[in-house]
């Protein structure tokens, strides 16, 4: 049966000589593997909208197990991010995130529209380590993980100082210090961006100023958490650390 969807190129496999199979992210049918026959040789009418990060409209014969990608008309190539290292790094991490916690054939157009939207505002120039945070909490419902942000992990309280304790899922109020020796230090102004990344629509995103200081909190509470919680190990998280490490250096 011939299908037709919205869909992004998450991951591409080389398969023989010349084929390619394909991990597409749709709208309609969430996370779908698809074997792109010729798409390697350069002349294919496949070649160019199997490319990684590909945003297009896809006509693929359906099974049980991979379908066959029969026809891709491109809408966007995400031009920037492929001609970019530390975007495309950025990018990687966030298109293998999204492979690695979904789950085949299974919808979700929300989780479709947060994806397309995180790619275009990447190549569209926006901040990618913000960018990469905000797409890091969205994903942590996906995951079934849900850090306590708006109030104490222990005592319930919303008022005071906070700080994150990892070991306590959340945040932890002054009052409270005394549960986590190895709570991460945060300032107030990494507590607000940890709340609203978790809740910000993405399409209203303007320009977010962040210090870089606040940047480092924000990424050692993300990056910790993720290590104790998601259970994910991902080689672009290490090649993206790699890049952002090198970014700092120049």
């Amino acid at each position: 049966m011939l299908q037709k969807c919205e869909g992004i190129v998450i991951r591409t496999t080389n398969y023989g000589e010349n084929n390619k199979i394909v991990t597409l992210y749709t709208r309609e049918f969430g996370k779908v593997g698809v074997m792109a026959r010729g798409a390697k040789k350069p002349n294919s009418r496949l070649a160019a909208v199997t490319q990684l990060f590909t945003y297009g409209q896809f006509l693929f014969q359906s099974s049980s197990g991979l379908g066959g990608l029969q026809q891709g008309d491109m809408i966007s190539s995400m031009r920037s991010i492929r001609e970019d290292i530390f975007l495309t790094a950025h990018a990687s991490y966030v298109v293998d995130l999204t492979d690695k916690v979904t789950e085949d054939k299974k919808s979700n157009p929300f989780l479709f529209e947060l994806l397309l939207q995180t790619l275009k505002l990447l190549n569209e120039g926006y901040d990618m380590e913000i960018l990469t945070f905000i797409y890091e909490m969205k994903m942590l419902n996906v995951q079934g993980l849900y850090p306590v942000l708006d109030k104490c992990a222990n005592c319930g309280s919303t008022e005071g100082d906070f700080n994150f304790s990892i070991r306590e899922g959340g945040l932890l109020c002054h009052r409270c210090f005394r549960m986590d020796p190895y709570r991460i230090k945060t300032s107030p102004g990494t507590v607000r961006l940890l709340r609203l990344f978790y809740l910000l629509d993405l399409s209203r995103l303007g320009n977010i100023s962040v210090k870089p200081e606040t940047k480092l909190e924000l990424k050692k509470v993300i990056s910790a958490y993720y290590d104790e919680y998601s259970g994910l190990y991902l080689k672009t998280r290490k090649f993206l650390d790699q890049m952002d490490s090198f970014r700092d250096q120049l």
